[in-house]
């Protein structure tokens, strides 16, 4: 195999890692799912000196998941047999709800939180009920259990339930 087809082969094998990696705050999103992950640079493969560069973005400025985030995947890759793992952290251009993939979104709804949508304000209703899937809800609170998601509650099924906010 020649030095191209090795570096391509280990970073497919570091982007298919992050699959298995997930988010503490949102234990049902990969960080591919969240679309945190921004690049991921081998610069010599495991079988040679092991030497890879990460680029992540955090969901808001200030997310406390970051540090333990840049650890996993620092431990991971060291797993892997990386022996000189940078973490680089960008915030520019500002992670989005637009960079989660629409299979992340589908897992928020299965695991009951209501998944953006494309609008840049907090909704104070209509947003469909994870559960039953009625629109008829109010907002509660603009904080729910992490500063990403907003407190909602159904008034047909009465559940209250978390939104991934729009940002």
């Amino acid at each position: 195999m020649n030095e191209i087809q090795l570096h391509k082969e280990a970073t497919q094998v570091c982007w298919q890692l992050m699959d298995q990696l997930y988010d503490p705050e949102v234990p049902v999103l990969s960080l591919n799912d969240l679309g945190i992950v921004r690049a991921i640079d081998v610069k010599s493969p495991p079988t040679e000196a092991g030497i890879i560069e990460v680029t992540i973005t955090a969901t808001y400025s200030g997310c406390p998941a970051m540090d333990w985030i840049a650890s996993t995947i620092k431990m991971e890759l060291k797993a892997l047999g990386y022996q000189s793992i940078t973490i680089k952290n960008s915030i520019s251009p500002a992670w989005t709800t637009d960079w989660m993939s629409e299979q992340g979104k589908e897992k928020l709804k299965a695991y009951g939180i209501a998944p953006p949508e494309k609008r840049f304000t907090i909704p104070s209703d209509g947003i469909p009920c994870p559960q039953c899937k009625s629109e008829h809800t109010r907002l509660l609170s603009e904080f729910g259990s992490t500063s990403c998601k907003a407190l909602l509650q159904c008034q047909d099924c009465g559940e209250p339930f978390d939104y991934f906010k729009c940002h």
